[in-house]
């Protein structure tokens, strides 16, 4: 399984959520899938921070 992450990302996510839609616990593929779990939630509160950034630096121009 580590050589289909390495060499086909895609592939490799098709086949995990396949295997968590089918319950199959004792295949999936764990450290990666942990790993590109803890990895999105960080991307998504960086995008998070990111944007309220952005708005709270163009409040004052709303605010005057």
């Amino acid at each position: 399984m580590n050589y289909l992450y390495e060499t086909d990302f895609w592939a490799w996510t098709q086949v995990q959520a396949n295997l968590l839609r089918h319950c199959q616990w004792n295949q999936l593929d764990l450290p990666n899938l942990i790993e590109e779990i803890e990895s999105l939630g960080r991307k998504e509160r960086q995008e998070l921070r990111n944007r309220l950034s952005i708005l709270i630096g163009h409040s004052p121009k709303y605010l005057n």
